[in-house]
């Protein structure tokens, strides 16, 4: 089962902000030609990205190339579908096509360069009204995508949307890649990065409600987020301990013919034991219980 809580967001035209990013023990690093950098500079650092991840790392490593509407996006693809790069993250993805053309784009780089069919990861950023609007289509574009992200700050601007401090303004969108994701048998989504990077408080609980909606991870783009970020999506020692209880009483009754029973006076079936199954695998895969 593989990690994907916490995101990290480096600007890849700085090599010492890259390479620390790389050391942060972040579940995943995406270097950015996008927002981070600076026109004048896009071009020359796609080599630059390329490199820092062909080097020896403890995280995956991700590429935020530019929109494929902007001049960047074409060059930005062909030059990072290389051997080392884990994925590519494709921002303000709006329709199903969107998504195929550039599943065909990469497709065809991974043939060139020797590279294995389909291994290249590819996350999409739904970051605007049409993306969201057409998220169910894009998951189900038929293409190598395994989870969406949200993008609340072009979101933001783009439909003129206050983002308050308790987010609540988010929820409908946050839900519908949920059930989008969920409905076209896709990862759990991403969540969006948090901006107010002085309100510690407020991010916590920002990844804790994107948690209880279902996400299973978050965008960062300050170090000090990765460790909240992985509290968050991390079972505790008290769900732990909950979902080892349930799991061994459901066990002990299926050896006595029931598959109903009560743990602590709540009632328990196999929908139950299924979650608690899926908190022991997720704290397996943290490091939090042992195999």
């Amino acid at each position: 089962m593989s990690l994907y809580r916490s995101f990290l967001f480096a600007p890849g035209n700085h090599a010492r902000r890259t390479e620390k990013a790389l050391a942060l023990g972040a579940d995943a690093v995406i270097l950015d030609l996008e927002d981070a950098c600076p026109a004048a500079e896009k071009v020359a650092t796609r080599e630059t990205v390329v490199a820092a991840l062909q080097r020896p790392r403890a995280s995956k490593g991700y590429i935020r190339v530019n929109p494929i509407s902007t001049e960047y996006g074409y060059g930005d693809i062909v030059a990072c579908v290389r051997a080392g790069v884990d994925g590519l993250v494709i921002p303000k993805i709006e329709r199903a096509d969107e998504m195929r053309t550039v599943e065909w784009l990469v497709r065809q780089i991974e043939r060139e360069q020797g590279l294995t069919p389909g291994g290249l990861d590819l996350m999409p950023i739904l970051e605007t009204g049409l993306g969201l609007a057409n998220a169910r289509a894009i998951a189900e574009a038929g293409t190598r995508v395994r989870r969406l992200n949200f993008g609340a700050g072009d979101f933001t601007l783009d439909v003129d949307l206050a983002w308050t401090a308790d987010e609540a303004e988010f929820a409908p969108y946050r839900a519908a890649l949920v059930l989008a994701s969920r409905a076209a048998g896709l990862e759990p989504p991403v969540d969006t990065v948090w901006v107010a990077l002085p309100d510690t408080d407020g991010f916590a609980r920002s990844a804790a409600r994107a948690r209880a909606l279902g996400f299973q991870g978050k965008l960062c783009i300050h170090p000090d987020q990765v460790a909240v970020v992985h509290a968050a999506f991390t079972p505790d020692a008290a769900q732990v301990a909950r979902a080892q209880k349930i799991v061994a009483a459901f066990e002990e009754a299926e050896r006595t013919g029931s598959a109903a029973i009560r743990v602590d006076g709540q009632f328990i079936d196999y929908p139950f034991l299924y979650k608690a199954r899926r908190v022991l695998a997720a704290a397996r895969a943290a490091g939090v219980v042992g195999a």
